[in-house]
């Protein structure tokens, strides 16, 4: 088995046919076709099936994408790290991120990060907190942002921080409602909140729970930025984590509400795996990343320090 072979499957597996596989490794296709099917010899099991739709994975190619995926990205980390004279960071990054903090700060991090490190290519996947863990774990992914989980991880895991969620609601919400509102008020709103399979459903469930409210939300999706734009064009409210919804906010477009009785957050956290390093590149955009997400969580983290020194707290 050569280390050509299994690039060649990779980038088979990934494309899904054999035209876009070769014009991606700019060779003949021929050549990965002949390429594929030594490896099948050689393991004795069919890899791909051909289809209307391209090449379609075997279960036994699905457990060597799984298994070698990883090592190949070791090995590209360790070669560009060792072609590295000048000092300057090149390479690929693989990030995860829940769609909320993406929405909130990766814009920034990205253009700072790329005035510094301008040949480094990135690719930002988002995805249910628990789908994004799975990646990491199985080595699609260097590392992701995403909300702690309920569950123990086998990752390693790095606090990152504590945010707000907040009631959020638009110009044309009819309720005169305070700076504050308990949560148990807020539940009696026309709401609009993520579907049970999202982790910020699962927090915001916990913290109701806790207090006997029932969440019985109006409208259910996952698309934060769904749930953002009806809220803004309707009397819909919702609550949903700070930073997801700044930029409205700052434009005068909606309006937050702290939740109180109890006042709701979120736990931040970037898991990678344990036992592979992070190469430079990803270390750089990880550390750029947390840097923009704490930042943003600082004033929060301040206003909460003045409410709990004030006399009248």
């Amino acid at each position: 088995m050569e280390l050509r072979q299994i690039q060649y499957f990779i980038c088979l597996y990934e494309e899904g046919t054999v035209t876009r596989a070769a014009r991606r490794l700019n060779i003949v296709q021929p050549a990965l076709s002949m390429q594929i099917a030594r490896l099948e010899d050689e393991i004795g099991r069919k890899l791909f099936e051909r289809s209307q739709q391209g090449m379609r994975p075997t279960s036994a190619a699905r457990q060597m994408y799984r298994t070698f995926l990883p090592i190949m990205r070791d090995f590209t980390h360790a070669r560009d790290q060792l072609l590295r004279t000048d000092g300057e960071l090149k390479g690929h990054v693989n990030i995860g991120m829940i769609a909320s903090i993406a929405q909130g700060v990766l814009s920034d991090a990205i253009e700072e990060f790329a005035a510094q490190h301008a040949q480094v290519t990135i690719t930002v996947t988002d995805g249910y907190s628990a789908t994004l863990g799975d990646l990491v774990a199985g080595g699609q992914l260097d590392a992701a942002f995403i909300n702690k989980p309920r569950r123990p991880l086998s990752l390693a895991v790095e606090h990152i921080v504590d945010e707000d969620l907040v009631l959020v609601t638009g110009s044309k919400h009819a309720h005169d409602l305070g700076a504050t509102v308990p949560l148990r008020e807020a539940a009696r709103l026309n709401l609009a909140l993520p579907t049970r399979q999202h982790g910020l459903r699962g927090i915001l469930e916990s913290f109701a729970q806790a207090e006997d409210i029932d969440l019985s939300p109006n409208y259910e999706m996952d698309s934060i930025v769904s749930i953002i734009k009806l809220v803004e064009n309707t009397a819909y409210a919702t609550l949903l984590p700070r930073v997801a919804v700044r930029n409205r906010v700052q434009r005068g477009r909606l309006r937050l509400h702290e939740v109180s009785e109890p006042q709701l957050f979120r736990q931040v956290v970037c898991v990678t795996h344990p036992r592979r390093a992070l190469s430079a590149e990803a270390a750089a955009f990880v550390e750029v990343m947390t840097r923009h997400v704490r930042g943003l969580a600082a004033p929060i983290r301040q206003a909460r320090t003045q409410r709990a020194e004030s006399p009248s707290s």
